[in-house]
Order: structure tokens, then C-alpha cells, then sequence
């Protein structure tokens, strides 16, 4: 006689209705947007601490899946926390005027960056006129004309005194292209070598002497001369500077009255002012002796030098921010993060300076939020480790990638580090999170806070009431027609079909947001003012539709006999078992067959896909469990003397999970015991040592994978499936499937144990041990028992052949 072991399952208990008129709202316009995060508490409160502690290494790893709008929800909080904080300086580069090697950072307050440089740009575009104004002047010409003729005056007089005792001497100066030299002169004449040869010996004597002494006299005058010429250039150089002085104090006092409040741009001006007055002559473009084609090509660089350092480079502008920045940045790669170097071409050589460098998402970041995605970041060659080192430095520093890797060793620039203030929010998947904790010990150290997003949300009313406000503000935001009652009602039902349970909403909101443009569609070509609860299931069935080209191939092999799936009569030892395909994110049920074959042997249960590489260690796991559950339950006294194999028929992939485990269970007690399976139910769990059932995830399409099989051939009104009772709270099956189910159709039946499956498969009480130990005659487990101990006497009579075999099982 058959125990009623199996709770069967009413068509009420199968879903979880949403009732429209539990709705408050008649449309989403009624709908109040959120005042806060809906359905995310644990993770809100980690993104308020992490905010609010002030003690570096507090950055923030957001984990979670993905579509549970990590990004949308660390974004606005981490904009509305900003807007009560400072808003940090503007960042400005200059030109090191003591090492131009390394750049000068400039801190700002926000907006005086740009009035900075703009006031630069104005005073390079005047410096120049100034000066060529002022050196085109007449009283510069008048002043460089007296010093040169005061200092020509007294060359002059040097040279003639000396000439004029030369003359006394009967010597003449005339100039050479050599120089200047004294020759002997009579009768105002010089005299030829031939002539000075005919002299008298005395005379000549006189004149060598008398030339020589003159020679020495004259080199004195001319190097005399060579001193007055330089001191004539200084006084120059020094009237150039006071003119200088006087024609850029105007400009430089106004800059510097302007900027009085900030130190570090006084003294840069001050820098400036002296730099302008050593290059003027640079600047004004004063210089002569080139060839007018070199003049012609080097006129830009020439003017344009002197003044390059004089501009400012304004590397992040806050004139129009208001409180801290929040920067998501979503290339980081080394130099977005870091910033970067360029370069320029300068007749045929690479050359670069302060104004080619180039801000990252740090600095822009500083003084608020950076937002990078995980994934991405550790894509990107070294930019992790460049995000480690400037945290861990507290110094943002700019250096070629090369550089940082100590690849290349070329002389590049060295800018002034940055005091680094930022907050970092690294989101990513769970996963990730783990790995980097246990592989790099920095990440613990600076990515204290993890802020974990839930994929579910409670059912409960206050997770509801904060879900319809979630969807109304969805709807607004992508500006849908509005969903009336009905449609909120199939949306919850919907999000806890997501969810995979009846207390919970889904918080995956991108699979929701098209949910709702979809419906938005549907009504639209349906000419409906409002969406409804029709539209929402339009949408819901267009999207199945298609995605689930590969679950219609597989029931298409199924009702072909390619794959052989049974729904009636029954088998010893063959289950049928419901298993899950994932593809991509659409998953579907499909049915499997489940095999198993016994013999005499020493206790040892086969696992097929595990020896062929194709079992997963999860289901490997599950089938060793089995081995315990028999062992314990059939072979307390005596030694499990069986082998058996298990194997999933016709899979031609990988088998992972314990969720079949049941089944194969299922399979490995009939084939022991020979005891037929009804082929007409298809069976899902997992299982315990001790028999005991348990729950199995995605339930949902697991069931109805075996029910459109059942569908297509024809529902007798005796196919069904058996789940776990665990699993009873996550059931929010499909229509169709509850409306068989009300119409006796179909059925569903919940088990706790092995043995209520076993009996609703087998159509026979699977017994349970009276007082003396032994299993009711006629039971499942008597025949498991009887053949167990069979094959036990077996194997001793072949491991003891003078021993007398004895027991009543059948043979093998």
C-alpha cells in the first residue's frame, strides 16, 4: 500500500499573486519618487561611512551583480554627499624658473586658475609691445647713443696720443684687415722693406725698437679698449633693464596687486619680472647678425620662447563647480588615471614642457570621488599598480609609463607631485573582490570598506511600497507612458519570478527597465493611453520569444526522438531529472535521463562524467554523497558489496551542481533493488547523507522545462514533477503550467526525504525500519536490503570459497 509521503501541491501554492487592487496608485503618476536608496541598506550604510571617516585607506570596493545599479546608486549618493563639501582648488602647472626640469604646481581656490591665466595670456600679448615700445623709444636711442659715444670718445683718445707719439717718432698707423700697425714714415711717406733695408744699421736698429715699442703701447690701448667695450655693453645691458623695469612695472605691479591674496602666484610673478628682464632683448626681438633666410625661419620660435613660460597651465578648472567633483572615469587606463606627458615637434626632434601636461581622473577627482569599474581597471597594463602607489603615497606624481616601469631612462620632465585628497569607489562583481583580497595583500589595506549590493529585495510592505516608487521613477525618467495598477501588479509578480522567490524582489533593475520600454512599445502600437497588465505580459512573452531559440531546438530533438526523454510507463533503473541550461543570461529547463547499472563489486560507486572529465566538482561531490547514504542506511552490519555506475544520458557537455543528486539516487535504489520507476515524473533536488531532500535553484524552469515536454505529447493527467518542499517558497511558476496543474492536468508534489520521492516514484511505500531493524515486507527498501546482503554473501563465498554461501537474495 502506497503512504501518502508527498504533499501535492494545490494550483494556488504554485505562484505568488500580485492582486491589482493591493496596488495604492491608480498610475505611476500618482507615484512618489524615492526619498533614498530602495531596497540596498547594507550598502548604503558602507558608502556613509566610507564617506564619512576622514582617515585614509577608508576607500570603497562597491560589490555585487551586475544590473543592481551599483553605478546609478554610488553615483547619486556620492553626488548628493559632495554637495555639502568644499569645493577643492583649481590645479595649475608653471614653468620652474630655477629647474624647468620640474614644473611647479600651483593650488588654487577655485577659479583663480583661469583668471591666472587668462591674465598671463593678456601680459604675454602686451610684454612685448612694451618692451619694443620702449627700446624704439627716442630717449633710449639718445641714452645707448651718449654711452656709445662716450666710450668711442675715449678709445679714440687713447688711440690718437698713442699715433701722435708715434708720429713723433717718425712712425705712421694705417689699418690692416689684421689690425692696426705703425710703419716708418719720411717725408710723409712709408717706407718699403727695400728702403729700410738701405738704411744704416744704427737706424734700422732704432726703427725695430721704436716699432716694437709702439706695437706693445697699442695692444695695451686696444685691450684698454676691449674693457671700456665690455663696461659700454654693461651700462647698455643695465640701461636695457631699467627701461625693461619701467616699461613692464605697470603691468607686472597690476598682476601682482590682483593676486596679492595668493602667495605662490606672487612669487611666480616675482620669477617672472626677473626673467623678463634678463631676456628683453629675446623678447622684444633685438638680436641681429642673422641672414635673413635663418631670421625668417626661426621668427615664431625666436618671439614665442621667451614668453612660452610666462603662460599658465590651468590642469583642472573648478570655476563652475559647486562643492567636491565626482568623476567616474571609464577608460582607466595608467595615463587617465595618472595624467600624462606630451610632446611636440621642433625641427625634426621630440621636445616637451610644463604646458604639455596633461590632467588624469585623480586630479580632477581631488579634493572629491573617483569612480572606477574594476574589470577595466585591472585590464588596463599597470594601472592598478599606479592607483596603489599614489594612494599609498598620498602624492599623485606624473611620470611617463615607461618611466614608472623603469623601462626608458630619457631625460623627460619631473612635475611637482600632487598632496593627493581623494576618496576611490572601485565597482565590480563579488568575485573579483575575494580574489583581490586573498592575492594582493595592499588591497585590504586601502580598500577597507565593501559596500555589498543585494540582487534581491524584501517583499515585504515596505520593500514593495519603495519598489513601485523605484519603477514610477524609471518610468518618469525614461519618459514611458504611465502603467496603471494592472501593470504594477504583473511587474511585482514578474520581479519575483527574477528573483526566484515568492518573499523577494528582484534589485537586477536593467532586466526591469526593459521590461518597462518594452510594455511602453507594446501599448504604444496598441494605441493605449496607459500600459497595462497585458502590455507588461506582451513584453515578458516577446522576450522569451526571442531568446529561447535553443530551448525550442531542444524540444524539437525531444519530439523527434533525438534525445530520448520518457513521460510514461516505467523503468528500473532510469530517472528522469531536471536540469538547467544557461545561455548567456537566458536560462531554460531540459530534461535528462539519468542511468544506473549494478553489479558485484567492493562498495564503489562510478561517477561516468567524472571519469571522462565532463563532471563538475560539485557533482562529483554529490555522487560520493550517495555512497555515505548507502553505506549508512543498507550496510551497517555488513560490507557494501556492490558497483555501480551513474551516468547522464546523452549530455555531450559539462555536468555541474548537486541538484540532481536526488534523481541519481533515485536511479541507483531502483536499479539495486529492481525496483521500476514511473517515467511519467521528473524529479529535482539535491540530497544529504541522511536521505534528506534539499532545496535546488532555478525550480522554476526546471519545471516547466519538463511540463512543455509533457505539453507537446499530450498531458494524461499523470505527468508531474516531484521537488524539493524547501523549494515550495521560490515556485512562481508560468501560467500554463497552473492552469494544467487546477485542471488535474498536471501534477507538483514536495518531498523532505529520499524515501516520499522514492514512493511517489515507485508507486510503493519505501518502508521505514520496525522496532526489530527490519524494513516491512514488500517495501522499497526490503528489496534494496535483500539484494544488498545478497551481494555481500557473494562476495565473501569468492573471497572464502570453503564457505557455505547463505542468504535468500536474489542473484545478480
Amino acid at each position: 500500500m502506497v503512504t501518502n509521503t508527498t504533499n501535492e501541491l494545490s494550483a494556488d501554492q504554485l505562484r505568488r499573486r500580485s492582486d491589482p487592487t493591493s496596488i495604492p496608485y491608480d498610475t505611476t503618476d500618482d507615484v512618489p519618487d524615492p526619498t533614498g536608496v530602495v531596497g540596498q541598506p547594507r550598502a548604503v550604510a558602507a558608502l556613509e561611512f566610507g564617506v564619512g571617516v576622514q582617515q585614509t585607506g577608508y576607500n570603497i570596493y562597491a560589490l555585487g551583480p551586475s544590473g543592481t545599479g551599483k553605478h546609478s546608486i554610488v553615483t547619486r549618493y556620492l553626488e548628493q554627499a559632495a554637495r555639502d563639501r568644499p569645493t577643492p582648488p583649481d590645479l595649475c602647472y608653471v614653468h620652474n624658473f630655477v629647474d624647468p626640469s620640474s614644473p611647479r604646481l600651483l593650488s588654487l581656490p577655485a577659479g583663480i586658475g583661469m583668471d591666472l591665466r587668462k591674465a598671463m595670456e593678456k601680459f604675454v600679448d602686451e610684454v612685448r609691445s612694451a618692451l619694443v615700445d620702449a627700446f624704439e623709444s627716442e630717449e633710449y636711442h639718445e641714452r645707448r647713443s651718449a654711452i656709445s659715444e662716450v666710450f668711442k670718445e675715449m678709445s679714440a683718445k687713447a688711440i690718437a696720443a698713442v699715433e701722435k707719439q708715434a708720429s713723433e717718432q717718425q712712425l705712421g698707423l694705417i689699418k690692416t684687415p689684421l689690425g692696426v700697425t705703425f710703419v716708418p714714415v719720411r717725408q710723409s711717406k712709408p717706407l718699403s722693406d727695400e728702403e729700410i733695408a738701405a738704411l744704416p744699421e744704427g737706424e734700422q736698429e732704432h726703427i725695430r725698437s721704436t716699432l716694437e715699442h709702439f706695437g706693445t703701447e697699442m695692444q695695451r690701448v686696444l685691450r684698454q679698449a676691449s674693457r671700456w667695450n665690455r663696461e659700454r655693453r654693461n651700462k647698455e645691458r643695465e640701461m636695457e633693464r631699467d627701461f625693461t623695469r619701467l616699461a613692464v612695472q605697470e603691468l607686472l605691479d597690476d598682476l601682482t596687486k590682483t593676486f596679492a591674496d595668493h602667495e605662490s602666484v606672487v612669487a611666480f610673478l616675482k620669477h617672472v619680472r626677473e626673467d623678463v628682464i634678463e631676456h628683453a632683448r629675446e623678447i622684444a626681438d633685438l638680436d641681429d647678425g642673422e641672414s635673413k633666410a635663418i631670421a625668417a625661419l626661426l621668427q615664431h620660435e625666436r618671439t614665442e620662447a621667451p614668453v612660452r613660460r610666462y603662460r599658465v597651465n590651468v590642469l583642472v578648472d573648478q570655476s563652475a563647480s559647486t562643492g567636491a567633483p565626482v568623476v567616474y572615469e571609464d577608460n582607466p587606463t595608467y595615463d587617465n588615471l595618472i595624467g600624462r606627458i606630451e610632446h611636440f615637434s621642433q625641427f625634426g626632434t621630440l621636445g616637451t614642457d610644463y604646458s604639455h601636461i596633461k590632467s588624469g581622473a585623480l586630479h580632477r577627482a581631488h579634493g572629491g570621488f573617483l569612480v572606477v569599474d574594476a574589470i577595466r581597471l585591472l585590464r588596463s597594463p599597470y594601472a592598478w599598480e599606479g592607483l596603489k602607489r599614489a594612494l599609498q603615497a598620498g602624492r599623485l606624481r606624473i611620470e611617463a609609463f615607461g618611466q614608472a616601469l623603469g623601462l626608458i631612462s630619457t631625460e623627460s620632465l619631473a612635475p611637482e607631485p600632487l598632496p593627493l585628497d581623494v576618496r576611490v569607489v572601485i565597482l565590480g562583481p563579488p568575485h573579483l573582490y575575494y580574489i583581490l583580497c586573498a592575492v594582493d595583500p595592499d588591497f585590504p589595506e586601502l580598500f577597507r570598506i565593501a559596500a555589498d549590493f543585494d540582487d534581491q529585495i524584501d517583499g515585504d510592505d515596505d520593500g514593495l511600497a519603495g519598489y513601485l516608487e523605484l519603477v514610477a521613477m524609471l518610468v518618469r525618467h525614461d519618459q514611458l507612458r504611465a502603467f496603471d495598477r494592472t501593470a504594477l501588479a504583473r511587474l511585482v509578480e514578474h520581479s519575483r519570478r527574477i528573483a526566484g522567490d515568492r518573499l523577494k524582489l528582484t534589485a537586477r533593475m536593467n532586466t526591469i527597465t526593459d521590461v518597462l520600454r518594452e510594455a511602453h512599445y507594446w501599448a504604444g502600437t496598441h494605441e493605449s493611453a496607459t500600459v497595462t497588465a497585458e502590455h507588461v505580459q506582451e513584453a515578458i512573452d516577446a522576450r522569451e520569444y526571442r531568446a529561447d531559440r535553443q530551448r525550442q531546438r531542444s524540444l524539437e530533438h525531444i519530439r523527434r526522438g533525438t534525445l530520448k526523454i520518457a513521460t510514461e510507463g516505467a523503468e528500473i533503473g532510469r530517472v528522469n531529472a531536471m536540469t538547467v541550461v544557461l545561455w548567456g543570461e537566458y536560462a531554460f529547463g531540459q530534461p535528462a535521463q539519468i542511468t544506473a547499472r549494478v553489479r558485484l563489486g567492493s562498495g564503489t560507486v562510478v561517477d561516468i562524467e567524472r571519469e571522462v572529465a565532463l563532471g563538475g566538482p560539485i557533482h562529483s561531490k554529490g555522487v560520493l554523497i550517495l555512497q555515505g547514504f548507502l553505506a549508512e542506511q543498507f550496510a551497517a552490519h555488513y560490507p557494501l558489496s556492490l558497483s555501480a555506475s551513474l551516468v547522464f544520458e546523452q549530455t555531450y557537455g559539462g555536468v555541474e551542481g548537486d541538484s540532481a543528486s536526488a534523481a541519481e539516487l533515485c536511479a541507483l535504489l531502483s536499479a539495486i533493488g529492481r525496483v521500476p520507476l514511473s517515467q511519467a515524473f521528473a524529479v529535482t533536488g539535491s540530497v544529504n547523507q541522511h536521505g534528506e531532500v534539499q532545496a535546488v535553484g532555478r525550480v522554476n524552469e526546471k519545471i516547466e522545462g519538463f511540463f512543455d515536454i509533457c505539453h507537446e505529447r499530450g498531458l494524461d493527467g499523470q505527468q508531474g514533477v516531484i521537488v524539493p518542499h524547501a523549494n515550495v517558497e521560490h515556485l512562481m511558476l508560468r501560467a500554463d503550467v497552473i492552469e494544467a496543474v487546477r485542471n488535474g492536468q498536471f501534477h507538483v508534489f514536495a518531498v523532505e526525504h529520499i524515501n516520499d520521492m522514492l514512493a511517489r516514484l515507485t508507486g510503493r511505500d519505501a518502508g521505514t525500519r520496525d522496532d526489530g531493524g527490519d524494513y516491512p515486507s514488500g517495501s522499497v527498501n526490503a528489496a534494496i536490503e535483500t539484494r544488498l546482503r545478497h551481494f555481500a554473501e557473494r562476495r565473501r563465498a569468492f573471497e572464502n570459497p570453503g564457505e557455505e554461501e547463505s542468504g535468500n537474495g536474489s542473484g545478480a
